[in-house]
């Protein structure tokens, strides 16, 4: 028997995406890549730098320096990593080119490596193609003192 003016059951689904809880769930995923999220960073060398009368400060970008520690017993490290002086040109040139010839070197040598050492590392940066190097070194004491 039916029920005359009965109850009647709606079949329609929503079509509104419920998105009151959407602000939640994008901070959580925020802050999950946050705290999961790892940032290498160069661990310093320890050498001593070369002194200069006046130095410059690049307008790089960080991720556009690549940077080559030379030690003063004449080892390289790129990234952190040793490398021989017969490698460097075989290392960098994919790099130097990948990066559309953006990539800065910067040559952070110890005072007390050899010239020697220094160019051969420049032989081999020209091997592989490389144009932008700069020389980071330490602003002499008294040319600091004059300027103030």
């Amino acid at each position: 028997m039916a029920i005359k003016g009965g109850l009647t059951r709606k079949n329609k689904a929503s079509s509104d995406v419920p998105d009151s809880s959407m602000a939640d769930i994008a901070f959580l995923l925020l802050i999950f890549f946050m705290v999961t999220t790892v940032f290498q960073r160069d661990r310093d060398r320890p050498i001593v730098w070369p002194v200069a009368e006046a130095t410059e400060k690049i307008d790089e970008k960080l991720k556009n320096i690549l940077n080559i520690w030379v030690e003063r017993d004449g080892s390289l490290f790129i990234n952190d990593r040793p490398y021989e002086m017969g490698d460097i040109a075989g290392t960098i040139g994919p790099l130097y080119a990948a990066s559309d010839r953006a990539l800065v070197i910067s040559i952070r040598g110890d005072r007390e490596v050899t010239y020697n050492t220094i160019d051969q590392l420049q032989k081999q940066l020209v091997a592989a193609g490389v144009v932008r190097v700069v020389f980071a070194t330490a602003l002499e004491q008294r040319m600091t003192r004059e300027r103030r």
